[in-house]
């Protein structure tokens, strides 16, 4: 398995497999989340999605958001 992280890429398909992996106080970016977007239910979640990379390679990544 190859791992790299990657800033720009884009979403080729629907996310699957999501979940939640963090829920507020958890979270390591809290206090920045919370400077700059303020207060909210914060939850970081995960999936799966065919993405294109900005070399053009196309694979199924894991993706994190909040």
């Amino acid at each position: 398995m190859h791992y790299r992280r990657v800033d720009i890429f884009e979403v080729l398909s629907s996310i699957e497999e999501v979940e939640t992996i963090a829920v507020e106080g958890r979270i390591k970016d809290i206090q920045r989340l919370r400077k700059t977007y303020g207060r909210g239910r914060w939850r970081k979640l995960k999936g799966v999605a065919q993405v294109r990379l900005q070399d053009g390679y196309e694979c199924l990544a894991e993706l994190h958001w909040y």
